[in-house]
């Protein structure tokens, strides 16, 4: 095993990143060969934690005509939808996860807790942060 450098790291996958080259939506191919370098990560024994972005989907400045928290809140969807996309892709390669999101959603994510996101990481599970922040 390779000595590593960082024993935890988060990574920040941008909403387009997940869109490969279509630039919009998710793309499952590109999804998949992110997923399988996070697994390389995993394996050598870093906790890894990832918040995702959502502008594959929703970009505030696409609501100008809209009221601020709802296009917003459309924006922080946007971020679980990838989320959830990240999740099944890594839990398709034998990687327990976990998905973390501000706003409560309880029967798709966990709410944002701390030390729960703490306690996933050093047992081993990848944590994935969407919703934007508290």
């Amino acid at each position: 095993m390779k000595d590593i450098a960082y024993k935890r790291i988060l990574l920040k996958l941008s909403g387009e990143a997940l869109a490969g080259e279509k630039k919009t939506g998710v793309d499952s191919n590109t999804v998949g060969k992110i997923c399988d370098k996070i697994k390389e990560i995993v394996d050598m024994g870093v906790e890894v934690s990832i918040v995702v972005g959502g502008g594959n989907f929703w970009r505030g400045r696409n609501g100008h005509e809209m009221e601020r928290t709802t296009s917003d809140y459309m924006g922080m969807l946007a971020t679980t939808i990838n989320g959830l996309a990240l999740q099944d892709a890594l839990e398709a390669r034998g990687i327990y996860t976990r998905l973390q999101t501000a706003i409560e959603m309880r029967e798709i994510a966990e709410p944002y807790i701390k030390r729960k996101a703490i306690k996933h990481l050093e047992r081993g599970r990848v944590v994935i942060f969407a919703c934007g922040t508290r």
